[in-house]
């Protein structure tokens, strides 16, 4: 009997340091295929006075093509603003392209619940992967990854969709004149 414990034991063991590993490596591997994107362009969101953020889009080779995965959009805040507010403004702009989704609400708690206030100088980062799943960052730091490929083709359509609220930002990212 004590043989088969230590098995078992032995093999728990076993079992938590490869999940272990396999936490430590899937980070690194995103951040890794990431960096193989090239930049497409940037673009600064300044409202009236104030600067909000810079943001980068970045594809495979340096050119943005409707629909084409891996993305990475990255935004580096110029002032301190809360998660709420992130989120709420995700909404209004989701209404503002007509995105109507059954299952809109349940990212908004998501986004609420993966995202942290971000400080001036903060880098928030958005991966889309082939199935448009998303993984966001913070200054490098996996924050976390939603699994439905319809929340990432409409959150980065904030961004990149020709309807924009911001078609200024939209052609610089994409490498517009």
């Amino acid at each position: 009997m004590q043989r088969s414990g230590n098995s078992d034991n032995r093999a728990r063991h076993w079992l938590r340091a490869l999940a272990l590993v396999a936490v430590a490596i899937a980070p690194q591997h995103a951040l890794q295929a990431a960096s193989e994107l090239e930049k497409v362009g940037e673009a600064r969101l300044k409202v009236m006075f104030w600067s909000v953020y810079d943001s980068r889009l970045y594809a495979e080779d340096g050119v943005y093509r409707q629909g084409k995965r891996p993305l990475k959009l990255e935004i580096q805040y110029l002032r301190d603003i809360r998660a709420e507010d992130l989120v709420k403004r995700t909404g209004k702009e989701w209404e503002d392209l007509g995105v109507t989704h059954e299952r809109q609400d349940e990212w908004m708690d998501k986004l609420l619940a993966l995202w942290p206030d971000v400080n001036k100088n903060d880098i928030l980062t958005l991966e889309l992967d082939a199935d448009n799943h998303a993984t966001f960052y913070r200054n490098e730091e996996r924050l976390g990854t939603i699994e439905d490929g319809d929340f990432g083709r409409n959150f980065i359509d904030i961004w990149l969709s020709p309807d924009t609220s911001r078609p200024d930002i939209r052609l610089a990212l994409i490498g517009g004149e």
